[in-house]
C-alpha cells in the first residue's frame, strides 16, 4: 500500500455533492489517507425525470448535482473521518473568504486545494452559433473566477505545505459543441502553468489533472458504447482513476512536480 504522506494534512475539495463524482471520490480517498477535510458544494438545479434516475444518464446526474452532500458525509462518518462540509458559492469573493475562515478556525490552516467544482451548459447553447452571454458568464464564473478566487485565498493563507490541483478535461484544447466549457478548462490549464511559476518560491506546487470520459453518473448505456470506441484502452475512466493521480500530486513524493497538465484518459484526446 502506498503511503502518500497525507495523514493530518488539511485538504479542501470543491464540488463534492454528486455521489458518483470526482469530488466525492477525492474526499473519500483523502479520508482514507488520514487527511482532515474541508468540503464545499453548491446545488445546481436542472430539470430531470425522477423515473429515469435509477440508472446512469443525464437525469441521474442532474438529480445528484441538485442535491446536498449527504452521501459523502455518511461515508465519512462511517470512516470516523475529521471533516466539515460547507454549502457555498466559490464564484462569490466573500463566500470564498468565509470558506477559508471556517477552515482555518477549525484546523488552523489549509494544505491542499482541489479545484474540482465546475458547471457546463445543459441546453445545447454552448456552440458558436447558439452561445449566449449567460452561458459564457455562468461557465467562466465558476470554472475560472471561482478557481482563481479559491487559489488566491489559498496563497494568501498558505501554510508551510502547499499543493494546488486543478481539474480540467482532456478535450479542453478542442471541444466543439462545448466551446465555453472547453475554453474555461483550457484557461484553467494556462493558469496552472502561470501560477505554478509565481508560487514556486513558497514551495507550493500547482498541477492540473485532465480526465477523459469519466463515469460520474452521466454516461448512459448507449453513450457508453459510443464513447468506449474512441478510448484506446477500451473502457471508461472511473473517478478512482482520477483520485489516484490527485493523491500522488498532493503528496510529498510530488514535491518537484509543478505546472503540469496530466491527462488521465486511457489515451483519449491525446
Amino acid at each position: 500500500m502506498i503511503d502518500y504522506g497525507l495523514a493530518d494534512k488539511v485538504a479542501l475539495v470543491t464540488g463534492v455533492n454528486n455521489p458518483q463524482g470526482i469530488g466525492a471520490a477525492t474526499a473519500l480517498a483523502f479520508a482514507r489517507e488520514g487527511a482532515k477535510l474541508v468540503l464545499v458544494y453548491k446545488k445546481v438545479f436542472r430539470p430531470f425525470d425522477e423515473g429515469r434516475t435509477g440508472r446512469n444518464g443525464v437525469d441521474r446526474y442532474y438529480k445528484a448535482n441538485a442535491g446536498n452532500a449527504d452521501f459523502v458525509e455518511r461515508k465519512l462518518r462511517e470512516m470516523n473521518a475529521d471533516y466539515i462540509i460547507l454549502e457555498s458559492d466559490i464564484s462569490d469573493e466573500d463566500a470564498v473568504r468565509e470558506i477559508y475562515s471556517e477552515a482555518v478556525n477549525r484546523y488552523g490552516r489549509v494544505d491542499i486545494l482541489v479545484n474540482n467544482a465546475a458547471v457546463d451548459d445543459e441546453n445545447g447553447l454552448d456552440t458558436i452559433e447558439k452561445i449566449t452571454r449567460k452561458v459564457i458568464d455562468d461557465t467562466f464564473a465558476v470554472n475560472v473566477r471561482g478557481s482563481l478566487l479559491m487559489t488566491r485565498e489559498f496563497i494568501r493563507r498558505r501554510s508551510d505545505y502547499g499543493r494546488i490541483i486543478n481539474i480540467s478535461t482532456d478535450a479542453s484544447q478542442v471541444f466543439a459543441g462545448q466551446i465555453t466549457y472547453g475554453a474555461s478548462k483550457a484557461t484553467l490549464e494556462a493558469l496552472t502553468r502561470s501560477i505554478a511559476l509565481e508560487v514556486a518560491k513558497y514551495g507550493i506546487t500547482v498541477n492540473c489533472v485532465a480526465p477523459g470520459p469519466t463515469q460520474t453518473g452521466w454516461i448512459d448505456a448507449e453513450l457508453e458504447e459510443a464513447v468506449i470506441s474512441i478510448i484506446p484502452m477500451g473502457e471508461l475512466i472511473l473517478p478512482e482513476d482520477i483520485t489516484d493521480t490527485i493523491l500522488f500530486l498532493a503528496g510529498g513524493k510530488a514535491r518537484m512536480v509543478t505546472g503540469q497538465v496530466i491527462k488521465v484518459s486511457g489515451g483519449h484526446a491525446l
